[in-house]
């Protein structure tokens, strides 16, 4: 089980997502976690979900998201752990690679309305998204 649910047993909302990789201890956890969240390599279509991510916040009020959001906080048991504490959800979400697989486990708590709000689109999109970005992490490692 993933290190993430040790960080928050009780989300309101999680998801793991697994891809294959060629090799899965090719690149160490923290490793994958830079690939798949390097903003620079995400593909175009996520990029633009990202922009249009800081035109809801403005109006939700929420803070603008910063370059540390996806920075991987430590490695805990061969997996990387992101934990972002924000005004209005807490999330908190482990890279790990293992047996030609690349899992990443994202868990989320709401803060209040705002952050149910920010949310409903998300979790619709979620997967997807981490999917492709997961996608683009393993291309460039081949």
């Amino acid at each position: 089980m993933s290190v993430v649910y040790q960080l928050m047993p009780s989300p309101n909302w999680a998801a793991t997502t697994t891809i294959p990789v060629r090799d899965g201890s090719a690149r160490d956890a923290a490793g994958w976690a830079g690939a798949v969240f390097n903003r620079r390599s995400m593909p175009a279509w996520i990029k633009a979900l990202f922009v249009g991510r800081m035109a809801v916040a403005l109006l939700l009020r929420l803070p603008q998201g910063t370059k540390g959001t996806f920075a991987v906080r430590e490695v805990r048991d061969d997996e990387a752990i992101i934990d972002t504490d924000d005004k209005h959800l807490h999330f908190v979400a482990g890279v790990r690679a293992d047996d030609h697989l690349l899992h990443v486990t994202t868990a989320v708590t709401f803060k209040g309305r705002r952050g149910q709000l920010y949310f409903l689109p998300v979790r619709f999109l979620h997967d997807q998204v981490t999917r492709s970005m997961m996608d683009a992490a393993a291309q460039r490692t081949r």
